[in-house]
C-alpha cells in the first residue's frame, strides 16, 4: 500500500465537519516529503505499514516543494515531517520517525 498523495489546495479546501461528522473527530495526518529525500523513502515505507493497522489515523503525502503556503503557515523546519491534525488543525509535527512501533503508537486513534 502506497499513501495517498494530496496537494496544498486540497488540503485547505477540505471542509471542517459539522453537525452529524463533529461527533466523529477529524483526526488525520500529513506527511510531507521531498521526492529526492532518502529518510522520506523510508518513512513513507514505515507509514504505509501503519497504515494497514485498522486503528491508524489516515495519512495523505505532500510534497513540501509544491506546498509553500502550509510550509509557512505549520512553520515545517524539514522533511521528513508528519503534521498531527484535529479537526482541520495541526495540534503535532513529528520529524523523527524511528520505527514502525512508535509511529503506530502516534497513529493511534484509540490514543488520541
Amino acid at each position: 500500500m502506497t499513501l495517498p498523495e494530496t496537494t496544498e489546495r486540497e488540503l485547505l479546501d477540505t471542509p471542517v465537519p459539522t453537525s452529524v461528522a463533529a461527533s466523529v473527530p477529524d483526526e488525520r495526518a500529513v506527511f510531507f516529503f521531498a521526492p529526492l529525500c532518502g529518510t522520506c523513502k523510508l518513512a513513507e515505507q514505515m507509514l504505509a505499514i501503519v497504515q494497514e493497522a485498522p486503528a491508524a489515523v489516515p495519512v495523505v503525502k505532500l510534497n513540501i516543494n509544491f506546498a509553500p503556503v502550509l510550509r509557512q503557515r505549520w512553520k515545517i523546519a524539514s522533511v521528513p515531517a508528519l503534521v498531527l491534525l484535529k479537526d482541520g488543525r495541526p495540534v503535532q509535527t513529528e520529524y523523527a520517525m524511528r520505527s514502525v512501533t512508535d509511529l503506530y503508537e502516534l497513529l493511534r486513534r484509540d490514543k488520541r
